[in-house]
């Protein structure tokens, strides 16, 4: 879906009629309340009459139509079957890679900064006032309150491509961080499962939290105190209590549910608001509709993830449910004991934002290498296409946008900062090099670390990390896939990249586009042939 916004010829020539009508109307009443209407010696009427108001509106109209039709008609295209083009398309240069790609981006992936800042303006407001209410409302969980009520901080964190300067496509899909308060009796001992040798590399990312008492409480006293919050939020795993992910997303859900009761019939004057509970394995939807009396310019509709986040410190949060690319496999056979239900993803999102602003800070003036995230995203959406269900989800799981980040920001650690030929003249040798690294880490080196998470990480560039952070086990991303669908996704990655070109001509752009010649990679880079 096109999302250029161009003028809608449907809506804007009917208003600028009845605005005109208006307007003659209002002329005429003014001069018959003024006594100033005359009649012209010829008898026609003075004014200026309303029917040649509206043939010179239904004019403008009809040559704007026959001006679209001859461009589509005369301008040059691609040969059709069965007939020749009155310009043959030898008479007209061929355009590169890189002006299709310009082209592709500019009409299908790039969003309007208007409108994506108008529906983060949007979402900020609906949101703020839903946590609000919630944090106002208390716990209405299996603690009513008291000192060992869970609660909404009071306040959210945005994160994801939307507020990263990368989204594609439309500005309708957001995420945002809930925090959560902890009783003032309950401290948090969390710890990464990267160490454990019994369990498979797809879990090294994952994180389990314990109850400990806060400094200066009294141990025997601590126990019967917080049994309350243990009993309705923790699980039982080789004799320790752990904070459960499961209950606390249960209990956030309904929570939610609660407080958008509470707000909604304030919103009901700017938007039609609706909570979709997301189950075990997603976090819960809220869905923002436009009111039908809004007569905004950016009427969408817009899904805003709202993912419970409890604080380990220096902004890093543990998520529930595990964010993607999850574990694969039955996760009620995690080995020693483990449970599914007290596992924890981890959320660095603030450490990447500072990585992408540092990145940017020392980049050359017009550095693309946002651009060619976007353009990424959109090669690995074009790869999708033809695919079944089943394939397309895993396809979107392996290339997912957060693996696709992480992709760009290890060329760009290893480059030490974007060199001068991350410029737009090198848009496509730019996007080639992800493509031949993607493939290189599905194929040869089979990992891609986290890029704060990952050897060496980023701590210089992002602050100071937790400790449990620091000490960690590297976090490979692509752990969780077998090698059998990696080497899918490879072949494939590179199958769309030798068919680009055409893929941009058949989904994208304008018609006039014709043409052009493979791209670089296919004549000199000696890519496999073969197609899964």
């Amino acid at each position: 879906m096109s999302v250029h916004y161009t003028l809608n010829l449907r809506v804007f020539w009917p208003l600028v009629t009845g605005l005109c009508t208006a307007l003659v109307c209002l002329y005429h009443v003014l001069r018959g309340n003024a006594g100033a209407r005359t009649e012209a010696p010829d008898g026609a009427d003075g004014g200026f009459p309303l029917l040649k108001v509206a043939v010179l509106l239904l004019l403008g109209y009809i040559l704007l139509r026959c001006r679209h039709a001859v461009r589509q008609r005369f301008l040059p295209g691609p040969p059709r079957m069965g007939g020749h083009s009155a310009f043959p398309a030898k008479h007209f240069p061929e355009p590169s890679l890189d002006i299709l790609l310009e082209s592709y981006y500019e009409h299908e992936v790039r969003l309007s900064p208007h409108v994506l800042g108008h529906s983060k303006a949007h979402v900020s407001r609906i949101v703020g006032e839903l946590v609000r209410a919630g944090r106002a409302r208390g716990s209405p969980g299996p603690i009513p309150g008291g000192a060992l009520a869970l609660a909404f901080r009071g306040d959210f964190i945005q994160v994801g491509s939307a507020y990263e300067q990368h989204k594609i496509r439309r500005p309708d899909g957001f995420d945002v961080l809930v925090p959560l308060r902890l009783p003032p009796l309950v401290a948090l001992e969390p710890r990464s499962l990267g160490a454990e040798p019994e369990l498979a590399p797809a879990f090294h990312g994952c994180f389990v939290c314990a109850l400990k008492a806060p400094p200066g409480a009294s141990g025997g006293h601590w126990l019967r105190d917080c049994k309350p919050f243990s009993d309705g939020f923790c699980v039982d795993v080789r004799g320790r209590r752990l904070l459960s992910a499961t209950l606390v997303l249960r209990w956030f859900q309904a929570h939610l549910q609660r407080s958008l009761a509470t707000v909604r019939y304030s919103l009901e004057g700017r938007c039609r608001v609706s909570l979709t509970p997301g189950g075990l394995e997603q976090p819960p939807t809220l869905h923002i509709l436009p009111c039908r009396t809004d007569y905004g310019c950016c009427r969408l509709s817009m899904a805003v993830r709202l993912i419970p986040a409890v604080h380990l410190g220096d902004s890093v949060f543990l998520v529930a449910p595990l964010p993607p690319p999850s574990p694969a496999g039955p996760l009620s056979e995690l080995p020693g004991g483990l449970r599914a239900d007290a596992l924890w993803g981890v959320n660095t999102a603030r450490q990447e934002q500072k990585l992408l602003s540092w990145l940017q800070e020392r980049a050359p003036p017009g550095a693309c290498y946002l651009k060619c995230l976007q353009l990424l995203k959109a090669l690995r959406d074009l790869g999708a296409r033809g695919l079944d269900p089943t394939a397309a989800a895993q396809w979107g799981r392996i290339l997912s946008s957060y693996v696709l980040k992480s992709a760009l920001l290890a060329v760009l650690q290893r480059e030490g900062a974007p060199a001068p030929g991350w410029d737009e003249a090198h848009l496509g040798d730019r996007l080639e090099e992800l493509v031949q690294f993607l493939r290189d880490c599905l194929l040869r080196r089979r990992t891609l670390f986290h890029c704060v998470l990952g050897p060496g990480g980023a701590a210089a560039e992002v602050g100071p990390l937790p400790k449990v952070l620091r000490e960690a086990a590297p976090v490979d991303l692509l752990a969780a896939f077998d090698r059998q669908v990696r080497e899918l996704t490879a072949a494939r990655l590179l199958s769309t990249w030798r068919r680009l070109p055409q893929l941009l001509r058949a989904y994208g752009g304008p018609r006039y586009l014709v043409r052009c010649p493979p791209p670089r990679s296919q004549r000199t880079q000696g890519f496999p042939e073969d197609e899964p």
